[in-house]
């Protein structure tokens, strides 16, 4: 199976914001208040429950280990790569964490280019359409999946278990889902795959609906609204956990080849220090905690702006790279 990307760079955790606002705590430390924004993936109630263990896992991993919750330690954590010349400089520095869960992909891109967050969880693709039209940023980290060990996932496309569905060329004259036009498994890696087997989405199916987010697509082809969404499979198996989109009703038609995880960004103004605190902080992080995708994590891996190279390279063969905003 070809990977769509060459692989992360850096410090692979074991089991990653302009400053806004900054106010003195005392001569040891200061506190950071960061603003992040977050692209949505699942429907509101349900990104929220996810942010707030991490929330607070980030807030209290500073200022000191003794003050992070027990619950949230691990033991015996092993990493990947040498972890030299990321110290955790305990008492220097606290945060705390104001989410913002964009109405779509496009307002979270409009505030970093605005430099209104300090930090933000984007998609492969929105964060390149970021650098794109200016945004100061700089990925920083991606999620490890818990299940399979590695920073991937997979795009796909799903439909009933009784359709005539069989192979994306039986998709002419159907109705389909994607989830935002940048979206990368919603949308980038489908499209490139279409457009090796010649099919043209602005003229092959019947109807084509962009709901926003990956769990209104599935909801889409749950309530027949179309015949089949464009997704990820970790938003399917996420489906599957709450009784929706069982394997008894729904299959797999087509999926991609691995596509890197979603990338933590940073603001390229904030101060070193911070920048290498969250790195240590996120690298430390406790297994289990749910990644904005919906995984559950098993750490995280330092990334870089060359890990996403093979995705803008399906942007220039697509045409769908922006002109940057003047």
């Amino acid at each position: 199976m070809t990977i769509v990307t060459t692989g992360c760079s850096g410090i692979v955790s074991p089991n990653n914001y302009s400053i806004v606002d900054k106010v003195p705590i005392n001569n040891k430390q200061n506190l950071y208040k960061l603003k992040i924004g977050v692209v949505p993936t699942e429907n509101l109630i349900e990104q929220e429950r996810m942010i707030k263990p991490l929330k607070e896992y980030l807030e209290q991993s500073f200022g000191g280990g003794d003050k992070i919750d027990p619950q949230l330690k691990t033991i015996g954590r092993q990493t990947r790569q040498n972890t030299e010349g990321i110290q955790k400089k305990q008492n220097a520095i606290a945060i705390s964490l104001d989410f913002q869960i964009g109405k779509s992909y496009q307002q979270i891109i409009d505030l970093l280019v605005q430099d209104k967050l300090d930090m933000a969880y984007l998609g492969p693709v929105s964060y390149l359409e970021a650098v794109d039209r200016g945004a100061k940023i700089e990925p920083l980290v991606a999620a490890i999946d818990k299940h399979t060990g590695e920073p991937w996932y997979r795009a796909c496309i799903i439909v009933k278990q009784d359709s005539p569905i069989k192979t994306l060329k039986d998709l002419k004259g159907k109705r389909i889902a994607f989830v935002d036009k940048l979206s990368t498994s919603g949308y980038l890696m489908p499209l490139a795959t279409f457009k090796k087997l010649e099919i043209d989405y602005k003229r092959d199916f019947s109807q084509v609906i962009y709901t926003g987010s990956h769990s209104k697509s599935l909801a889409a082809l749950e309530d027949g609204i179309v015949d089949a969404s464009a997704t990820n499979i970790s938003s399917y198996l996420k489906r599957q956990k709450i009784g929706k989109l069982t394997p008894q009703n729904y299959r797999l038609v087509w999926q991609s080849a691995p596509i890197l995880n979603f990338p933590i960004v940073v603001s390229k103004k904030l101060p070193p220090e911070l920048i290498q605190q969250l790195k240590q902080a996120f690298l430390s992080s406790p297994e289990g905690l749910e990644d904005i995708l919906g995984i559950e994590s098993a750490g995280y891996t330092l990334v870089t702006p060359s890990d996403y190279a093979a995705i803008e390279q399906f942007r220039k063969d697509l045409n769908l790279i922006s002109v940057p905003t003047k």
